[in-house]
């Protein structure tokens, strides 16, 4: 990634880029964590630039909205 492309499922910047047997799609790594499985599953290779930090893990609403009870 050249220049600062955006995810395709939000504004973020993108930061992984998911080469799919029938194209490819960029994500942030919020977007790319959540859709990792399904990614994989459909035969994506996923590309992270070694200046990317890693992808964090995925966390469940519960555990960062305050809004909900714990």
């Amino acid at each position: 990634m050249a220049l600062p492309e955006h995810c395709d499922r939000c504004p973020a910047v993108a930061r992984v880029r998911a080469e799919l047997p029938f194209g490819e799609l960029l994500f942030c790594t919020h977007h790319a964590r959540a859709h990792e499985d399904r990614l994989r599953t459909l035969g994506a290779r996923l590309r992270i630039p070694a200046t990317a930090p890693p992808l964090p893990p995925v966390r469940s609403r519960r555990s960062h909205d305050p809004a909900v009870p714990r």
